[in-house]
C-alpha cells in the first residue's frame, strides 16, 4: 500500500510503559493494581499523547491490572478513545514476542499504541530504533521509567514489515502526574 506519489505510508508504534505499580501483600503480579503515582501519571501519559499529536488508531495492552487500568486513565484524557484489545502475550513479553504481536496488526493501523512492561518494552524500543532523534537512544538506554513512552516512525506497507533497526526513535517522554 503506497500514497499516489508511490511513498510507503508513514507509521508510527508508540510505546507506553505502564504507569507505577503498587505491592500489595498475598496480590500475584498480574494482578498488582496501579499504586497512588502511578495514578496520577497515567492521565498525564494521555495528555502528553494528546499533546504531542501522538493519538492512536488502535492499542494493544497487557492483560495486567495495572496495565489495562493505565489504559483507561490515559484514554480518558482523550475525546473518543481507539478501540483496544487485551493480549496475554504481552504480558512479560520478550521483544521477540512483543514484535509478533505487533505483526500482526491490521495494515490499516497508522499509529499503534502498545501498553506494557520491562524489560520487554525498553529491550523493543532499542531493538527497532535505527537512529534516534537528540538524545532519545540514549534516554531509553539510561532509564525507560514506569509512564514513559517512546515513539518510533518508520515507512512501511505493513506492520508486518517492521524489524529491527527500521525505525526511527522520534520523541521519549515521561509525563509526571501533579501531586495532590
Amino acid at each position: 500500500m503506497t500514497d499516489r506519489t508511490g511513498a510507503l505510508p508513514l507509521r508510527r508504534l508508540v510505546v507506553l510503559r505502564h504507569a507505577k505499580s503498587a505491592w500489595p501483600v498475598d496480590v500475584t503480579d498480574h494482578e498488582r493494581p496501579l499504586a497512588p503515582r502511578g495514578r496520577r501519571d497515567a492521565p498525564a501519559a494521555g495528555r502528553a499523547l494528546a499533546e504531542a499529536d501522538c493519538l492512536p488508531d488502535l492499542a494493544l495492552c497487557s492483560t495486567a491490572l495495572r496495565a489495562r487500568q493505565t489504559w483507561d486513565l490515559a484514554a480518558a484524557q482523550w475525546g473518543t478513545p481507539p478501540p483496544v484489545r487485551t493480549d496475554r502475550r504481552l504480558y512479560a513479553a520478550t521483544p521477540a514476542g512483543l514484535l509478533a504481536v505487533v505483526r500482526e496488526v491490521p495494515a490499516e493501523v497508522g499509529t499503534l499504541l502498545v501498553i506494557g512492561h520491562n524489560p520487554g518494552l525498553e529491550e523493543l524500543v532499542l531493538a527497532l530504533a535505527g537512529d534516534g532523534l537528540d538524545d532519545n537512544l540514549e534516554r531509553v538506554r539510561t532509564k525507560f521509567p514506569t509512564a514513559a513512552i517512546a515513539v518510533l516512525s518508520w515507512h512501511g506497507s505493513t506492520w508486518r514489515a517492521l524489524g529491527p533497526a527500521g525505525a526511527l526513535l522520534t520523541s521519549v517522554m515521561v509525563p509526571r502526574g501533579a501531586k495532590t
